[in-house]
């Protein structure tokens, strides 16, 4: 039987020690670039080199983080980063840009690649397009339940590596932008600011932190996890202590252990051991996670997000136990020094023998050399992993060999053990093979033709800013798949229209198991001729139209990242239209419009960002659930939520009850209406307009603007119909 993996995190050389120690199968490190904890120690190019080997000397393996947002300017610097890890034997990679992903695959075949939570798999659909790409395993996002993860497995033959303790995002995994838009800190360049430990008022109520989830611990879930079929238990932590990681490593190898030897009946985790995990730095309540709850207000940490400290003593504890003992492996060796022959030495671990010859053994002129001085040098093992317990010495009495030639031929033997131990370990990568690396952007650039006419279309969410829209000169219309489903006269009202206006459907932002029927009337609806083609914010809707070979027009939205020509690259085949995401500014957008050409890429140029999409709904954990049977009238109720933080900032919260999700907007809207003409310079034409809670004269002014702005080539002095807005990272960028 193939055993669950226990994989660990370090985000320092000690980590890693302590989690090896402390019996991880594998660990997940970042180096000083492209990981998602730039705050963390994270490791040096050597550091890691040592730590593979180290790790697989061990037979436990090493997946490196590469799992942050790449620039084009960025681009070019990921091979030559990757390069000296993989010729070191690096066992897999964790990976958030597609663009990375796809060029990783052609760079280094041989290494494995691993699809980070922060791409946000959330069922079969996604598992098996990420396969098809070449991923060996996915972290899904870690919202799932037990019941879809056993279905990703039992539809997609691949790896499944799920959280199992530690800190928890309140959004889907990947889909936040709400530190960067509000603070300049991007959680996909590995620097959030945590936003959502921060404390807000939910309409007007007492103020409590209604973001803050409880630390996952899923100790006593372990028999339900493994027979779900995940392959890999994954601890979170690159930010936490070396005592955290050693000993939440420690708890979870016992229990994992216990369960192999003694099966699922009369499973039990012992009252001490729940203790001692969460004394070891946890935040003041624990939850199981989304195993078997979709969301609630006893996830939350309503009170208190802080940590409750940790206990000195038991941290002590784990220091000596995992950190300060002695952990190398017991070798036994054997010398023989004979004048004129090679000096020979050969290093024993259980039934691997390595023996490795030196320099001419020499006679002694002078003083010759003693058992106790060889003894003495060969058994010094250094930073090795080896403790050399024992050495058998055969050798003349009047030789001699330079003190330098016995440590080079013990440094040897070490390395030539060290060597077999990987080899017998099934960790060896004989006949790795790469490509010459390139940046994304070789050879001529792109052209970047004068573009003389810009396109407007528009997104709606409601029957009345449609019936704005339609009288408009917008000549696309995405409307949400939302509002179809609820209202027959929409489809009506579509069919009626007169005018040249094309009508796309707009997905929505997360699918799960549970919309199977949503689906199938999504479906029907897209193979009519009501719709020219399909907005897709994730994976799985692209695997879902792939599956009944949709052939109509495809657009990715802001939120499927194209940050580089790789990503770009992608999604070319299967897409025709793909919008440019919210946190590049204006020079990193000409670099990348540069590399893919004019027209290649659309910009949103109004509306409010979505800054977080959440599985946790705030109405809920407020205390009132709308799809509740009580509630069962409450879908018609109007108004929006709104989350109010300490500078009295309002963000509005559109509750999604057919997919029971949350979206949380910025508190201003986003507005490009002074940037369109340098926009159209840096090669992009079409601007989509996005409504989401504006009533019809809002959407009538906020189209009437920028059709009067596009008509006076930018020259309209007009004040806009809002009296705030953001320009996003358009001027200052994120890191």
């Amino acid at each position: 039987m193939k055993k669950v993996e226990l994989l660990a995190p370090a985000g320092n050389y000690e980590c890693f020690l302590g989690a090896v120690h402390a019996g991880a199968d594998a660990v997940y490190l970042g180096g000083n670039k492209f990981g998602a904890r730039a705050y963390a120690d994270n490791f040096s190019e050597e550091e890691i080199i040592n730590a593979v080997k180290h790790a697989h000397i061990y037979g436990r393996k090493i997946y490196l983080t590469l799992n942050t947002l790449v620039k084009e300017s960025e681009f070019a610097e990921i091979y030559d980063y990757l390069q000296p890890f993989y010729q070191a034997g690096l066992d897999g990679v964790i990976i958030q840009d597609m663009g990375v992903f796809c060029a990783v695959g052609k760079w280094f075949p041989g290494l494995e690649r691993h699809i980070s939570t922060q791409m946000t798999v959330t069922g079969s659909y996604g598992a098996a397009y990420v396969k098809g790409l070449g991923a060996t395993r996915i972290v899904p996002a870690r919202e799932l339940s037990l019941a879809e993860i056993r279905n990703i497995k039992s539809e997609v033959d691949i790896e499944i590596e799920a959280f199992v303790h530690g800190a928890v995002c309140y959004c889907y995994s990947g889909q936040c932008l709400f530190s960067s838009i509000i603070g300049g800190r991007s959680g996909n360049r590995g620097r959030c600011a945590q936003p959502c430990r921060l404390p807000y008022s939910v309409e007007g109520k007492k103020e409590n932190y209604p973001l803050s989830l409880k630390d996952m611990c899923t100790i006593e879930l372990i028999p339900e996890l493994i027979e779900a079929g995940i392959d890999s238990f994954k601890i979170e932590g690159r930010m936490k202590s070396p005592e955290y990681v050693s000993g939440v490593t420690a708890l979870y190898r016992k229990y994992i252990d216990k369960y192999y030897d003694d099966g699922g009946a009369g499973y039990l985790v012992k009252k001490e051991d729940m203790e001692e995990l969460r004394s070891l730095y946890i935040r003041s309540e624990i939850s199981e996670g989304y195993y078997h709850k979709h969301n609630g207000s006893d996830m939350i940490t309503l009170d208190n997000p802080s940590y409750g400290g940790r206990d000195e003593i038991l941290s002590q504890r784990i220091r000596e136990e995992y950190l300060q003992g002695d952990h190398r492996l017991a070798v036994t060796g054997k010398t023989r020094l004979y004048k004129n022959s090679p000096a020979y030495f050969a290093l024993v671990y259980k039934n691997i023998t390595a023996a490795v010859y030196g320099n001419i053994v020499e006679e002694a002129l002078k003083q010759p050399m003693n058992e106790e001085s060889i003894r003495k040098q060969l058994s010094k093992s250094g930073n090795t992993a080896f403790n050399l317990d024992s050495i058998e010495i055969d050798m003349e009495s009047d030789i001699f060999i330079p003190v330098k030639a016995l440590n080079d031929l013990r440094r040897i033997a070490c390395d030539a053990l060290a060597e077999k131990i990987i080899a017998n370990n099934g960790l060896a990568y004989p006949g790795r093979k790469e490509t010459a690396g390139a940046s994304s952007n070789t050879g001529k650039p792109a052209t970047i033709s004068p573009i003389n006419k810009i396109t407007l279309h528009a997104s709606i969410q409601t029957e009345e800013q449609l019936g704005i829209a339609l009288k408009s000169n917008i000549s696309r219309i995405y409307i949400s798949s939302d509002l179809l489903e609820t209202s027959g006269a929409i489809e009506t009202t579509l069919r009626n229209n007169k005018k040249d206006i094309n009508f796309y459907l707009a997905m929505p932002h997360i699918i799960r198991d549970y919309d199977k029927i949503f689906l199938d009337k999504m479906k029907a609806l897209l193979e009519g001729e009501l719709f020219s083609g399909v907005l897709i914010r994730n994976q799985e809707e692209l695997q879902w139209l792939k599956k009944f070979s949709y052939s109509k027009d495809i657009v990715t939205d802001s939120n499927l990242y194209i940050w580089n020509k790789e990503a770009y690259e992608a999604y070319k085949d299967e897409c025709v239209e793909r919008y440019l995401p919210h946190e590049l500014n204006f020079k990193e957008i000409a670099r990348l419009m540069e590399a893919v050409g004019s027209n290649a890429l659309s910009q949103i140029a109004y509306g409010r960002i979505p800054m977080m999409v959440t599985a946790n709904c705030i109405s809920k954990t407020m205390g009132f659930c709308r799809k509740t049977k009580e509630n069962k009238e409450a879908e018609s109720i109007s108004g929006t939520p709104f989350l109010t933080d300490r500078y009295r900032k309002r963000f509005p919260v559109y509750l999604n009850c057919r997919h029971c999700y949350n979206i949380i907007y910025n508190s201003v809207p986003l507005s490009l209406h002074q940037s369109l003409y340098k926009m159209m310079k840096l090669g992009v034409s079409t601007f989509r307009l996005d409504f989401t809670m504006e009533k019809g004269k809002d959407v009538q002014d906020i189209i009437s603007f920028y059709e009067n702005r596009i008509k006076n080539t930018g020259k309209d002095e007009a004040k806009p119909p809002f009296a705030e807005y953001t320009n996003a990272h358009l001027n200052r960028g994120v890191e």
